[in-house]
This record gives structure tokens, C-alpha cells and sequence, in this order.
């Protein structure tokens, strides 16, 4: 069967949480500036929307971690994949690019690419680190893979699998040397206030399972360094749960919430507590030490413990080879513990020094033009 028209430059995109958002809108940089009058559409976030993005289904209806969690969502989110999946091939648009969220776009992507629509997924599944499996997957879904990782295209190369190295997009977007005075102007903290950034997550089912416990450390942080200041980004979407947690917390309105800013949250800190994810890596290249917890369903954990092929889970650790930031998951992500690594912070500024170079290092290798980069590679897939 032939494919249908199709009316030049239109793309379809899913990036189904806050960091694929970000990801997805240096991408559409790159497209705009290749192809001025494209037009994207699918389901994006409002960093995409800002770049005229239609998306037809909220993101956030997408932004579910965990296996139990998204077997609570399991209808509704198989749902709108089959009604985008039929969409797209009613409209039939040039090309489909799937920005992250594995677990809903891979599925997708196959289904498309068997009906002859070109794919492309953005951004490498973490083959390298778990789920090992997800080769036969990525083969089948995707025409190229845009890989933000160096070590990646290599990987994917001696599977069959076609894929470009693009840089890493936030590497760009985060000055090599952030601006902690700006920063904290324009947040009105105060330029020698000793500040501690709360990151739990950006996922409902995140908060469910972190929120607390980050308030609660913040307490005791607080009891041992009265002077502590405490700020925490929010989604603006997820604001009033975070309000409701922190309401019940010992750390009832004592935490600045700001909506958003999360860039402006890690350039003003010292040290942030935050949950493992894209963010962790957002905090290495603003130079800023961490702790990294994490906590979920019992038998979510146990699935995902179960396939894990590294000793390490953030990605700092994953990049530099060592545990060069905490890590305590699960069962360890106590509120005494997660205080008590966070103060250890605050206590050896040589320490930190040290990891300032590393993660300075680690900016300068993942820098790269990632807009053309990517529109390159999605210009030869569309040639091909």
C-alpha cells in the first residue's frame, strides 16, 4: 500500500514529561531554523507550546513513572496512544519523532514504521545501564536514533541500529559558569544565605513518594542549621499537591515554591536533595553537589532493581564511573539519612570544589550544536 500525501515539513512529536519538554523545543529550534514554515503537533509541554506546538492531549496525562504506577493509568494512557496512533496515520506526517518516554513511544513508533511513516526516537533508552532487552525494540521502532550520550551510536551501531551523537541539548542551555548572585535576585534571597534546593520529582507518582520525606529532612536540616534557607521548583500543574504535602509537613511555610525555575533554583543553591532522573544531570552541569534519592512502589522497585546493569542509578555517577554524588534509594531514602548526607555537603567545601571540576569536565564534553545536529540527522532520514 502506498503511503498518503503528505504536505512538506509537517512533524509529529510525543515528549511525555518536563524533561523530554525541554529537549523537544531545542529539537523544534532546530527544525524552525532548518524549515521555517514546519509545523509539529502531537502532545508536548509548555516549552514546545511556546515554540507553536499543537499539542492535542495534556503531557502530563504521559508523565507516570514506575510499574504499578502505570498500570494504574494503564487504560487511559493506552488509549490515547491508539487514538494519536490513528491520527498520525490519517495525517500522515512527514515524520514522527518520539523524544524519550520509551515505554509509550517505542510501541508507537513500531506501529507506525510498520505502516511505512519514518520515525525517529530521541534519545538513546538506557540499554547501556538496564532493560538490556529493549535492543529488538529500538530496532524495530525507529529509523535513527538521536543519541545525547558519545558512547551511545557506537553501542547502538554493532546492534544494526542506525543513530547520530547530538550532544546533550541542556549543556547548551546551562552557562558554564552559572550565575548564583542573579540567581538569587531574582528569587530576593539574600546573596550570603547558605540555600538547599528540594527537587522531588515532576511526576505525580514522584511526589507521592518523595515529597514527604524531602520535607521532613528539610526539618531536621533545619533543627541542626536554623539558618538553612529552602526552595523547591514546582510544575505549575502539580502546585497544589505540593502545597497539600508541604501544609501536613513539619516544613509548613518555611519552603519557598516557586513555580517552575528549577534552572534558577539550582543556579541559587549550595546543595539540592533531588530525585534521580534528567534532573540530576541538570544539577551536575550547574556545578552543584547533590543528593540523589529515590523511592517507589515495593514491587516497582523490586522489577526495576532486578534489571539494573550498573552499580549506579543517577546519571553523574553514570557518566563520571563512580560514585562521585550519593545515591539513596528505597528502603535508604530515610529522611535521617537524605539530611544527613545533604549537611555532609555543607561541611567540606573541598569536597565540593573537587566535584565543581569533574561536573566542568563533564559540561565540556556534552556540549555540542544539538539544534542542527538534529536537524541534520532528520534531514538525511527524510532523504533516505
Amino acid at each position: 500500500m502506498s503511503a498518503p500525501t503528505t504536505t512538506p515539513r509537517q512533524f509529529a512529536l510525543v515528549a511525555g514529561e518536563a524533561s523530554g519538554d525541554l529537549l523537544a523545543s531545542l529539537l523544534l529550534e532546530g527544525l524552525q531554523a532548518r524549515w521555517p514554515d514546519m509545523h509539529a503537533a502531537g502532545i508536548g509541554g509548555p516549552r514546545m507550546l511556546a515554540r507553536g506546538f499543537e499539542s492535542w492531549w495534556p503531557q502530563e496525562k504521559l508523565a507516570v513513572r514506575g510499574y504499578i504506577e502505570v498500570l494504574r493509568h494503564y487504560a487511559e494512557i493506552a488509549g490515547i496512544r491508539r487514538q494519536l496512533k490513528a491520527r498520525l496515520l490519517r495525517e500522515w506526517p512527514q515524520l514522527f519523532i518520539g523524544v524519550d518516554a520509551p515505554d509509550f513511544n517505542l510501541d508507537l513508533e513500531a506501529g507506525l514504521r510498520g505502516r511505512g511513516l519514518k520515525t525517529v526516537h530521541f534519545v538513546c533508552p538506557s540499554i547501556w545501564a538496564w532493560r538490556a532487552d529493549r535492543v529488538d525494540k529500538i530496532r524495530a521502532a525507529a529509523d535513527h536514533v538521536l543519541c545525547i550520550f558519545p558512547f551511545e551510536p557506537a553501542l547502538l551501531a554493532k546492534q544494526g541500529i542506525a543513530a547520530s551523537y547530538v550532544g546533550h541539548p541542556v549543556a547548551n542551555v546551562i552557562p558554564i559558569t552559572p550565575d548564583r548572585a542573579a540567581a538569587r535576585a531574582a528569587l530576593g534571597i539574600e546573596a550570603d544565605a547558605t540555600v538547599v534546593a528540594l527537587l522531588p520529582g515532576s511526576r505525580r507518582s514522584e511526589l507521592r513518594y518523595l515529597a514527604s520525606r524531602f520535607f521532613s529532612a528539610a526539618a531536621l536540616m533545619q533543627r541542626a542549621r536554623p539558618a538553612l534557607k529552602f526552595i523547591a521548583p514546582v510544575l505549575p500543574a502539580l502546585r497544589a499537591e505540593v502545597e497539600q504535602l508541604l501544609v501536613a509537613s513539619p516544613m509548613a511555610g518555611q519552603v519557598q515554591l516557586l513555580d517552575g525555575q528549577s534552572h534558577t533554583a539550582l543556579a541559587a543553591c549550595d546543595v539540592t536533595l533531588i530525585a534521580s532522573g534528567t534532573a540530576t544531570l541538570e544539577a551536575a552541569l550547574f556545578k552543584r553537589p547533590m543528593v540523589i534519592a529515590y523511592n517507589m512502589h515495593s514491587l516497582s522497585w523490586r522489577l526495576m532493581h532486578r534489571q539494573q546493569l550498573q552499580p549506579w542509578v543517577g546519571l553523574p555517577n553514570i557518566l563520571c564511573g563512580e560514585f562521585v554524588v550519593p545515591e539513596l534509594l528505597q528502603d535508604a531514602a530515610t529522611p535521617e539519612a537524605l539530611a544527613e548526607a545533604t549537611l555532609a555537603w555543607l561541611a567540606a567545601p573541598d569536597r565540593v570544589a573537587a566535584l565543581q571540576q569533574r561536573f566542568a569536565t563533564l559540561h565540556d564534553e556534552l556540549r555540542r550544536d544539538t539544534p542542527t545536529l538534529c536537524a541534520d540527522a532528520i534531514q538525511k532520514v527524510l532523504q533516505s
